[in-house]
């Protein structure tokens, strides 16, 4: 008998996709953060980017529309899909790669996660950087502005769903 025990029997009811991979069905609060079996999902209205989207500049306004309503999660999950969807030219994934990460560093101020908020959005900023001043109808520069100001903010008052959240900052 082996002491390490496999993924199956460590997780036995994780939740997989046709190909067997690890997904997780979970019920999840307005910030995306699961919960338990039982809860209220209460993202009722989110919906999958690979579902809706054929496009990587779909997958984009899709995004920067969640991103202005303070779904931050929600509008990670879009532009994760740019970056490391079957349609995206390679020289773009860097750019939505730090889109990304900066939407996942405000989920992490929302969920009151203030290292990982950080530490998100410094890894959005080195990303879109070589992207400035614009890129793709994105005001790059001020993208970088407004995380470096919000996180700043974070580190005064703490994180907080409450704090003034910058809007998507359109070129």
């Amino acid at each position: 008998m082996t002491d390490n025990p496999t993924a199956s029997t460590t997780v036995p009811d994780r939740d997989r996709n046709a190909e067997g991979r690890p997904e997780n069905a979970r019920p999840r609060d307005r910030f995306g953060a699961p919960l338990p079996r039982d809860a209220r999902n209460e993202l009722v209205d989110r919906v999958e980017p690979e579902d809706v989207c054929t496009s990587v500049e779909q997958a984009h306004d899709t995004a920067a529309d969640l991103f202005d309503q303070r779904r931050f999660f929600e509008a990670h999950e879009f532009f994760e899909w740019a970056w490391k969807g079957p349609v995206t030219p390679d020289e773009e994934r860097t750019f939505y790669k730090g889109m990304a990460q900066l939407a996942v560093g405000y989920t992490h101020t929302q969920r009151g996660n203030a290292r990982g908020a950080a530490s998100l959005l410094q890894r959005g900023i080195d990303h879109v950087a070589p992207f400035a001043p614009t890129h793709a109808g994105v005001d790059v520069e001020r993208a970088i502005e407004d995380a470096r100001r919000f996180a700043a903010l974070v580190k005064a008052e703490g994180p907080s769903a409450d704090l003034a959240f910058p809007s998507f900052p359109r070129a």
